[in-house]
This record gives structure tokens, C-alpha cells and sequence, in this order.
């Protein structure tokens, strides 16, 4: 398997290729409207297909704002890294150094539970996300009761003996971000990384806060119903306070693109950080040739290209943002909706599809020494 790194870089002569795809996600997988903006060396090109709103019909424009959702691991996880550079803990520190008494129970222990396998999902740790009918009871919920959800039934595995997706891990690492630094993560993101980045449209919502501001698409979403002509809801206002640190957040495609050049270029990490969050294990039942470090995966393409980032879900909005190793290539994609119709099953195919049409060394594409883009 090759990496999409500049040693052999895709020069790229046009993005026809990935438009394609965009006006195929529209015309075929009959989504509402599709947003795309890649970076490569010092150009960006933006592709749109369908619109933002299906009443207005405005098409989707390139500051539209969206829900990010599992993207936001990747923010807390860089916050942790942070920390850890300056000392003020340690991946191996427990669980339980942190958050006393606060992971316990149904085979849960937070004194073998380590902040490192946290980041990486292989602590164990129940997903409270896997109990929805806990997450239906009330309108908000704080992330103490998110834990309480999870502690209510039994761990996955011993820490360190498996690998399991949990949004729990991640609200844990959110709660130990404010208890070591006093702040809350939302402002801790902000100035770490969205205000050093000039990253304007990209925020982390305090506590219930349903609103998606600024310019921004309408989410629309079947609430994950297979049927096609399942009834189609508006979710632009969402409170998203069950998914916190480890999906509540907002951002744009060209906000993803800068922090995930930042970060896959090594200028938000310590290099001994960096090698910690790219130190990559073995996943199970997730996204197809995928493995997973501190809040990033890498991704294999069908066609044996390898791509580093990390994609997100929540209702309504579904998004990629992968590229090169050093970041010198990237795409950050968005769908406002959580369905696709047609040859895709979900709007995964229709991402796969677009990393396919902007790395594979035959779309569209000559292969060259160096890191010069042609445009």
C-alpha cells in the first residue's frame, strides 16, 4: 500500500474528476447538496453540487458552517497532546488520577484505564451513543451523566485487550481536559487552536446551545430509517450535548483543511506528540482499511492509496477531511443529510468515491518527483 505523501505526488491538472462525483451524489444518490474544498501546495479549489436549503434552493456556498461530529476527536485529542507537551499530565496517567470514582462499575475500573487508550478506543469503555433510548430521556445532558449512561452496562474489554469505537472515551478525555487546566474545552479549543489558525468558523457549542450560526447549510435527516421515502426532518437546530468532546462541533471546509494541514505538518505537535498521536493500531468493525491513533485514522483506498484524517456523522450532516501525510494535499468534504440513494450505501461510498477522483495516481492525474502542484 502506497501513502498519498509529495515523494510521489499527484500533480493535479484539473478537479473534473471529483466534480463528477459531487453532481453524482446529487443527481444519483439524491442527496440535498454536497461541499468540497481541497488544498494542495498554495492553491484550494471548491466544488458544490445541490443546494443548502431545499425550500430557498440556495446552492451551497464556501463559508457554509455544519456539524462536524466525530471530526471534534481529532480538536480534543490535539488539546490532550497539548497538555501533555507541557507537562501537565501523562498518556499513561489513569483514568482515575483524573476523574475519581468516576469510571467504576459493570467491569469498568478507571485505575487500569489509561488516557492514552482512551484517545485511541481501546480502553473498553461502554459508547453510551449505543444506548439511545438513555439519550431520549431528557433534553440535554451534562457529560457526568454520559458516563453514568455508559457505567451502566458492562465493558466492551479489559483495557488494552480489544478495540471498540466509544464516544465515552472521548467525553472522558473532555472532562480531563477541564480538570487539568480549570477552563472549559470549548475555550481551550479556541485559543490552542481555532484562534492561532484563523479558524472563524469553527467552534465547540457551550452546553445546550441548539443554534447553528453564522452562514450555515440546513441539516436534513431520515433519522438513519433505510426507507427511501422515509420522512425527511430539518435538524439545523440540534443540541448536540450528548456528543460534546467527541462530536458536538462546528466548523467549514476550509477551516478542516487548515487544521489538519497544521496538524499532519507538524506545527501544532511536539515532535514526540506527533509521533504518539500517528502511532496507528488495528480497528474492528469500523471504516473499511482503516486504523486508528490519537483521535486520526489512516485510510485505505480501494485503489491502495493511503489518506490521513478523520471523518464525523451526526443527524444531518456527514464529512471527510483526509489528505497527504505532511498535509500538503487535502480535501474536506460535506453532505447536509445522512442518507444516499442509488449504487452508495451511505454517504461513505460518496466520500470514498471523491478521495478516490482527488489521490488515486489514475484519476485524472500525472505522477511527479516533488511537492509542486500544477493548476
Amino acid at each position: 500500500m502506497e501513502d498519498a505523501t509529495p515523494a510521489a505526488h499527484v500533480i493535479r491538472r484539473n478537479h473534473d474528476a471529483a466534480q463528477r462525483v459531487l453532481d453524482q451524489a446529487v443527481r444519483e444518490g439524491e442527496v440535498p447538496g454536497i461541499l468540497t474544498q481541497v488544498r494542495d501546495g498554495g492553491g484550494h479549489w471548491f466544488g458544490t453540487a445541490g443546494v443548502a436549503d431545499t425550500q430557498t434552493r440556495r446552492a451551497r456556498g464556501h463559508e457554509d458552517r455544519f456539524r462536524i461530529g466525530s471530526i471534534t476527536k481529532t480538536f480534543t485529542a490535539t488539546v490532550i497532546l497539548q497538555l501533555v507537551a507541557e507537562g501537565q499530565l501523562a498518556l499513561q496517567d489513569t483514568v482515575e488520577r483524573w476523574l475519581p470514582g468516576v469510571l467504576t462499575g459493570n467491569g469498568h475500573d478507571g485505575n487500569t484505564i489509561t488516557v492514552r487508550q482512551l484517545l485511541n478506543h481501546t480502553s473498553g469503555v461502554f459508547s453510551h451513543t449505543r444506548d439511545q433510548p438513555a439519550l431520549s430521556r431528557q433534553e440535554s445532558y451534562t457529560p457526568e451523566e454520559l458516563v453514568e449512561i455508559a457505567m451502566s452496562h458492562p465493558a466492551d474489554f479489559p483495557a488494552g485487550r480489544g478495540w471498540v469505537y466509544s464516544n465515552t472515551n472521548y467525553i472522558l478525555a473532555g472532562m480531563i481536559v477541564e480538570r487539568v487546566t480549570g477552563e472549559t474545552l470549548a475555550d481551550e479549543i479556541t485559543d490552542r487552536l481555532a484562534r492561532p489558525l484563523d479558524l472563524t468558523g469553527t467552534s465547540l457549542p457551550l452546553g445546550a446551545d441548539p443554534v447553528l450560526s453564522g452562514p450555515h447549510s440546513s441539516h436534513y435527516t431520515k433519522l438513519f430509517s433505510p426507507d427511501p421515502d422515509a420522512t425527511v426532518y430539518d435538524v439545523t437546530e440540534l443540541e448536540t450535548s450528548p456528543y460534546w468532546a467527541a462530536g458536538g462541533m462546528i466548523s467549514t471546509v476550509a477551516d478542516l483543511n487548515r487544521f489538519f494541514a497544521a496538524l499532519l505538518g507538524g506545527r501544532l505537535l511536539r515532535p514526540q506528540q506527533q509521533r504518539e498521536m500517528f502511532t496507528m493500531v488495528p480497528t474492528e468493525s469500523w471504516l473499511p482499511g482503516a486504523t486508528y491513533g490519537l483521535g486520526v485514522s489512516r485510510l485505505a483506498l480501494p485503489s491502495g492509496t493511503a489518506v490521513w484524517g478523520m471523518g464525523g456523522a451526526l443527524f444531518g450532516s456527514w464529512s471527510y477531511v483526509y489528505g497527504t501525510r505532511e498535509g500538503t494535499h487535502m480535501l474536506a468534504v460535506n453532505i447536509n443529510a445522512d442518507w444516499t440513494t442509488g449504487r452508495w450505501e451511505d454517504p461513505i461510498g460518496i466520500f470514498t468515491d471523491l478521495l478516490e477522483a482527488e489521490f488515486s495516481r489514475s484519476a485524472n492525474s500525472v505522477t511527479a518527483r516533488g511537492n509542486r502542484a500544477v493548476w
